[in-house]
């Protein structure tokens, strides 16, 4: 009689960690599915110059989808490396491309003005939009996405100084909510088949 009262015990406890097990699963379903249902990390949220000299916000692209990356002009590989990814999927998208606004937002106003950045985001012939504003509206826009940058000298470069930054580049939805980040080096053939496939949808 013990050995079948600890029997029962012993098989009531498998019964139990076996419902736990099966709730644990149904439970991290429900998170997934509540999360892909759910808000976005963050939201793309900036007050900046163009350009052009216009300010922009993000509600200046709502509707569209936003390619973002953080760099400066004076970066020699990293961010025109970057750039001339964001330009072959821009290419590669054809006619959708007029679905997505690729933006380029410094993270050195002290040398990227609006004249500067005129010059330097059209010789990548992607429609580039060039963001710069004051010190504290950078400060603030790099808050808001998460971005690391800091000023580092260097006798040798422009202005006695570089910039060290975060690389990945971006991808927000039409309406401003972050969907992903590629980090960088990613081929443009990976992200573009990415970005096509969300676009077509």
């Amino acid at each position: 009689m013990r050995l079948t009262f600890l029997q029962k015990i012993l098989w009531g406890l498998v019964g139990v960690a076996a419902l736990a097990f099966v709730w644990l699963l149904l439970w991290a379903d429900y998170r997934a599915d509540q999360a892909a249902e759910g808000e976005p990390a963050f939201r793309a949220d900036f007050e900046l110059t163009d350009h052009t000299g216009m300010v922009r916000t993000q509600e200046d692209y709502a509707g569209r989808w936003m390619l973002v990356f953080f760099g400066f002009a004076n970066c020699p590989d990293v961010c025109p490396t970057t750039l001339a990814e964001v330009a072959a999927v821009m290419d590669g998208l054809g006619v959708d491309a007029a679905q997505v606004q690729p933006l380029f937002i410094t993270i050195d106003p002290e040398r990227d003005t609006p004249s500067v950045l005129a010059d330097f985001v059209p010789r990548f012939e992607a429609g580039i939009v060039g963001l710069t504003g004051t010190p504290d509206q950078i400060d603030r826009t790099a808050d808001s996405f998460h971005i690391f940058y800091e000023k580092v000298e260097e006798a040798a470069a422009p202005g006695g100084y570089t910039m060290g930054h975060s690389s990945q580049l971006f991808l927000f939805d039409p309406e401003a909510g972050y969907v992903k980040a590629w980090s960088y080096g990613t081929p443009a053939e990976e992200i573009l088949a990415d970005l096509r496939g969300r676009v077509a949808g």
